[in-house]
């Protein structure tokens, strides 16, 4: 069921190699990005290369009327939205108790009331269709909690509730919704780490490895397309093993 797919948070990581792994697949590709217009226009010329139809939607999706506009547009350029991809996210590392309201309710803006403002933009199409999937970018700390990262790993569990309850939601009208749970990820979230730190957590996971932003490509290139046609309500982690 190849269509159009929007990635929210594409034009860098795991939205990235997103984008380009769907486009590889015969996709429409609709780049949604905030502030990355540098990388956003050098995935666009990527992706016109592969001659795939794609285009830019600046947008912040934790703003309804911003996501308004872009899905009005995404629907003039492409026509329906088929699949959605709520990639869009930030982490943060902090002592619970110096955690701000103000931070709090951030990472939960932007982790879940985009993923939440999005679906809800686009689902009347899908289920109108009686077709269309939904992969949410959660992670192994929505599953298992991660210190210092409380609010992160919060937000995280709550893509994953989301994904669970809406799945029951909309399974009856052909709408699939799935959820991949990453472990840790070679991106600009890991950059930071000194090399004791990324050399430690590779020792940690059973395959001796760091993912890559492709691994994480691949499993939601899998859960939207027509080989994951009986899927749905599930978490996949690829996560090498750390979380078993």
């Amino acid at each position: 069921m190849n269509g159009t797919v929007l990635i929210t948070g594409a034009s860098r990581g795991i939205g990235r190699a997103c984008a380009l792994a769907f486009g590889r697949a015969g996709w429409c590709v609709a780049v949604n990005y905030n502030k990355s217009r540098q990388e956003a226009e050098g995935l666009l010329d990527e992706l016109r290369r592969m001659h795939v139809s794609t285009d830019l939607f600046r947008a912040d999706v934790s703003d309804a009327m911003q996501v308004a506009k872009m899905i009005q547009e995404i629907e003039c350029r492409f026509g329906s939205v088929n699949a959605l991809v709520n990639n869009a996210g930030i982490a943060q590392q902090k002592l619970f108790t110096d955690i701000t309201e103000a931070e709090w309710q951030h990472m939960f803006d932007v982790n879940v009331k985009s993923m939440f403002l999005c679906t809800q933009a686009v689902l009347p199409g899908m289920v109108s269709a009686k077709r269309g999937c939904i992969v949410n970018l959660s992670s192994i700390w929505g599953i298992t909690g991660a210190s210092c990262e409380v609010h992160y790993s919060a937000s995280k569990a709550a893509v994953i509730g989301f994904t669970k309850a809406l799945a029951k939601e909309v399974g009856p009208s052909g709408v699939r919704v799935n959820c991949v749970a990453p472990g840790v990820i070679e991106t600009d979230m890991t950059a930071g780490l000194d090399e004791g730190a990324r050399r430690e957590l590779a020792e940690e996971t059973p395959l001796a490895c760091l993912g890559t932003p492709e691994d994480i490509a691949q499993a939601v290139l899998f859960l939207a397309g027509e080989s994951g046609r009986f899927v749905t309500g599930q978490v996949l982690s690829p996560n090498g093993g750390l979380v078993i």
